[in-house]
């Protein structure tokens, strides 16, 4: 049993991430950041949550690019093979959760 209060996580690095849970596979993930991530696709689906701070996602569907802005509470859900970077506004805290090991 744990209790994390996720507005006072930080990590040592941008995208450094609490280990939250490991469920059949699938793992749950609390991130801090205030840098950009890089563009990818996940090995799997990916669960994205803003828990704190704003972040615009970038996504690209058919080879066109777009952003949409994420505020506290956004979920963005990317299906397999949506290409996509996160993009924070000043600070985020972001749960994220995906196949383990994913990039």
């Amino acid at each position: 049993m744990e209790v994390v209060r996720s507005k006072e996580f930080i990590a040592d690095c941008s995208w450094g991430a609490k280990d939250l849970a490991s469920m059949n596979g699938i793992s749950t993930r609390l991130h801090w950041t205030k840098e950009p991530y890089k563009w990818h696709v996940n090995d799997g689906e990916e669960v994205f949550v803003v828990l704190d701070g704003k972040v615009e996602m970038f996504y690209r569907i058919g080879g066109a690019e777009t952003s949409c802005i994420l505020e506290s509470g956004d979920i963005f859900y990317a299906s397999v093979g949506t290409e996509h970077a996160a993009h924070p506004i000043g600070e985020a805290r972001i749960l994220v959760v995906e196949k383990e090991g994913s990039v």
